[in-house]
């Protein structure tokens, strides 16, 4: 943090006598410290208001880089291309994307079609089917508990007490737990099987809905920025501007090879510019607020004043040579030539 302080100057005098004894040493004046109060005074760095770095979504040789750093580029521009039998380009994607569509509402009107003409039991009436299959699932446990006792019932070998065979109870109870909990297997494979119907059906519509989605991203003519994530996913082996901006850094060369993952290119909006501050402290930052107005002077360019706002105060906090200091942004709204991503600048926040 910068301060501003006026020093005064402190004259000691010292008076000699004729014969040469020392005056008396005069009481020393305090130093008055003025701060200066019309506004505080920190440091940051000079940003363009947005930039990006691209990274590669396939490995491969570089066979053309169409751009050089320093020049402009527009939404959606072919900065390289790669060779890589695992990429696409641009029109290969767009015809698997239309073909991926097109499969995709297919799977959509058969998955319809195969729950339409399921034969739903008249118990499942009013459930959803995960509320069916939950019910079954309770039913066949009972059933399984009631059967238990005569699970190892034989019809041909087993021989009842005396009692028993007079009455028949316990053949006619067994083979009456044995009905129930076949019935109850069979209605929870019931359960499960349109549970899966209405699943699959769910699936296909996500799956169309990402395919409508990855369609309408490569067919974009604006070439968008939120559809420039998409394309560059699925257009791989090409390299484009996800905006207008200027190529500030080009790590791309024919003939090399370039992985997956690497940032490769970084463009730069600079239509309009951001100060970050460094060293905002915390007993500073509480006096701050969206929109006040801010003075800055680049270090570059100490002769020229430029104006801005401040943007937004970070909610987060990081560590400064023991201090605990806040990032603050400041959007200008006076922009110089000479202004270069970077460059340090004094920030005074007017008060």
């Amino acid at each position: 943090m910068k301060h501003i302080h006026l020093l005064s100057i402190l004259a000691l005098s010292l008076l000699l006598s004729a014969c040469g004894a020392a005056a008396p040493t005069p009481e020393a004046t305090p130093i008055p410290t003025v701060v200066d109060n019309s506004g505080i005074i920190t440091e940051g760095r000079l940003e363009p208001i947005r930039y990006v770095k691209v990274a590669l979504n396939a490995s491969g040789l570089v066979s053309e880089v169409l751009v050089a750093e320093g020049e402009q580029v527009t939404a959606g521009q072919v900065i390289a291309r790669l060779e890589s039998t695992e990429a696409k380009t641009l029109e290969a994607a767009l015809a698997d994307a239309e073909q991926d569509l097109t499969l995709a509402y297919q799977t959509v009107r058969d998955a319809q079609y195969k729950l339409d003409n399921f034969d739903i039991p008249s118990e499942f009436s009013g459930k959803t089917p995960e509320q069916a299959v939950q019910e079954m699932l309770e039913k066949l446990n009972t059933a399984r508990e009631n059967f238990e006792p005569y699970k190892n019932f034989d019809d041909k070998k087993l021989e009842p007490t005396r009692s028993e065979k007079e009455t028949g109870v316990y053949r006619n109870t067994a083979k009456l737990y044995k009905k129930q909990l076949d019935d109850a297997w069979a209605k929870y494979r019931k359960a499960i099987q349109w549970m899966e119907l209405e699943s699959n059906l769910q699936t296909a519509q996500s799956n169309l809905g990402q395919a409508q989605k990855d369609s309408d991203a490569l067919n974009d003519p604006s070439f968008a920025e939120n559809t420039a994530g998409a394309r560059a996913a699925l257009a791989n082996a090409e390299v484009r501007a996800p905006f207008a901006g200027i190529i500030t850094k080009l790590d791309l060369k024919v003939g090399e090879f370039a992985s997956a993952g690497t940032p490769v290119v970084t463009i730069a909006d600079v239509s309009n510019w951001v100060v970050k501050t460094t060293d905002l402290t915390e007993i500073d930052v509480i006096e701050l607020a969206d929109g006040d107005p801010v003075s800055i002077t680049l270090d570059a360019l100490p002769d020229v004043t430029l104006k801005g706002n401040v943007f937004s105060i970070a909610q987060d906090y990081s560590e400064n040579q023991g201090d605990i200091v806040y990032e603050a942004t400041v959007l200008l709204t006076d922009i110089n030539p000479a202004m270069r991503w970077g460059m340090t600048a004094e920030v005074k926040f007017e008060q």
